[in-house]
């Protein structure tokens, strides 16, 4: 076994001459040979040197032995070993040290100092704990054959020690919407988002929030306006009804997810305030129309694998599943979590379709919509006359002149037609921050968008005029009033690889994720 040693220190503090000292110990025939810097004695006093030890090679001379006794005897005991050049490594008798190949002639390493001149030798060693010590001492063996074949042991019976363990500990549910990957980045007309955000992942589902998912949450009570009977189902049965109604079940499972979240969330937000308004007084939290969500009774869904739909309707309750207990909330707090179809290109600030402004509510891009929705827009047509009667205004009397001349001959026509013209009769005084009308002239009165929107049943604020004739044609983009979560821009974004949360956290502003059990008992 090799240790580690520290030098040799001879310290030689002489009382007499060391000529005397040498003539008296020329009889030892003590043969060292110099493997390095050899320790001389040029006849005056001796000197400490340092010998280092892993340039020695030892070997024993039981003939040394008992010369070394005779002369040990002539002085008498001594500190350490005066007379007898004990070796450095433990255990051995005595010493002889051979050069190495390339080391200069031998010269005398060490003679015996005689008694007059005290020698204290003072070795240190601190040995190293190599790996077959170790084995000795753990195992009782030498070498590293017991340590290897205890880490074998060790490899084969940890496996089965996390087995027991696993099955010992119940399983702690995620969600699996974090484990998705982007697979592309945002385009250049999307507005810039901060890495965190973009990797934010909604948390896992707490044990207690497991528990509730599996009975389906709390009971939420929803009056269906068609028929005036309220059902009450749990929470989860919920999310799934207003799912199947509010979003089309081909749409990507992770559009669906942020769905889920949304619909849980906007109804998790009223049963935690007690709301109950729109409602009927009928002893109900929500009603199934789109003054609230539109929902899908339990009979109705329960018949869709009847009808061939029973993949669709497997699809949505595995979206309703993965988010279980899952809900957006700003400041602690659940959010209104507003949607819409499809936008023009843009969402809307709050404060620009209502009167409230909603930090978590703000205008953000969302060009996936015109890109995958056939629909994103719709020309409508209708005579001058109704449009003015459906704002509840007279037509104008110069309409009324122009719309006359129409009938007068070519020449009437023409100058009539002039007048007619959408940019005489219509003026768009202002547009909001989503790029829908925020102001119109029409007539002798000043609109918003929304109110032309409403009063006209147009699909959108966002649109523009034109007249032929006696008609007027209105183009629209995108479906809906444009607050909160595009369903065809989350899709959209969805087809590009963004996870829930990522879509979520995109049209939602500074929103952080939270368990139903954290609001609702």
């Amino acid at each position: 076994m090799q240790e580690r040693s520290q030098a040799v220190k001879v310290n030689v503090a002489p009382r007499r001459e060391v000529k005397q000292s040498q003539e008296e110990s020329r009889h030892l025939p003590i043969n060292h040979q110099v493997v390095g810097r050899p320790l001389r004695n040029d006849g005056a006093k001796a000197t400490a040197k340092s010998v280092p030890v892993s340039m020695m090679k030892i070997e024993p001379k039981s003939g040394q032995a008992t010369e070394l006794r005779q002369a040990r005897g002539k002085g008498g005991e001594q500190h350490g070993s005066a007379g007898t050049a004990k070796p450095v490594h433990e255990g051995t008798a005595g010493a002889k040290f051979t050069a190495g190949p390339g080391a200069p002639p031998a010269a005398p390493l060490l003679q015996v100092v005689p008694p007059e001149t005290r020698v204290r030798v003072s070795v240190r060693t601190r040995p190293r704990r190599t790996l077959s010590r170790l084995g000795r001492r753990w195992f009782g063996g030498t070498g590293a054959a017991p340590v290897a074949a205890a880490l074998l042991a060790l490899a084969l019976l940890l496996p089965a020690l996390i087995a027991w363990r696993t099955a010992q500990t119940p399983a702690v549910r995620h969600d699996p919407a974090a484990a998705q990957t982007p697979s592309a980045a945002v385009p250049p007309a999307a507005e810039p988002r901060s890495e965190d955000a973009a990797r934010a992942e909604a948390p896992p589902a707490q044990p207690d929030a497991a528990d509730a998912a599996a009975a389906g949450g709390p009971p939420v009570r929803v009056y269906l306006t068609r028929t005036g009977v309220v059902e009450t189902v749990p929470l989860e049965q919920y999310v799934t009804g207003v799912l199947a109604a509010e979003m089309p079940a081909d749409f990507e499972l992770a559009a669906l997810k942020a769905q889920a979240i949304a619909a849980r969330t906007f109804i998790v937000q009223r049963l935690a305030a007690g709301e109950t308004s729109g409602t009927g007084n009928k002893a109900a939290d929500v009603n199934d129309t789109i003054e609230h969500q539109v929902y899908l009774p339990r009979s109705e869904l329960e018949e869709w694998p009847n009808r061939g739909k029973g993949a669709e309707l497997k699809k949505l309750r595995e979206a309703v599943r993965q988010t279980a207990g899952i809900v957006m909330t700003f400041r602690g707090q659940p959010i209104t979590a507003s949607f819409f179809s499809s936008s023009g290109g843009y969402t809307e600030n709050s404060e620009e379709y209502w009167s409230l402004k909603i930090p978590y509510l703000r205008s953000v891009p969302s060009p996936w919509d015109a890109a995958i929705n056939p629909n994103n827009r719709e020309t409508v047509e209708m005579p001058l006359p109704q449009l003015y009667a459906k704002l509840g205004q007279k037509v104008p009397e110069p309409v009324q002149t122009a719309l006359a001349a129409l009938d007068q001959g070519e020449t009437e026509a023409k100058a009539a037609a002039s007048k007619l013209s959408a940019d005489k009769l219509f003026k768009i005084l202002s547009w909001t921050t989503g790029h829908r009308v925020k102001e119109i002239r029409i007539g002798d009165k000043v609109y918003t968008g929304r109110e032309v929107r409403e009063k006209l049943d147009l699909r959108s604020s966002q649109f523009t005029l034109a007249v032929t004739g006696d008609t007027v044609k209105i183009t629209t983009y995108g479906y809906g009033h444009g607050v909160g979560m595009s369903q065809w821009g989350a899709n959209g974004m969805a087809k590009e690889g963004y996870t829930t949360t990522q879509i979520l956290k995109h049209y939602y502003t500074g929103i952080s994720f939270q368990q139903v059990s954290h609001f609702l008992k």
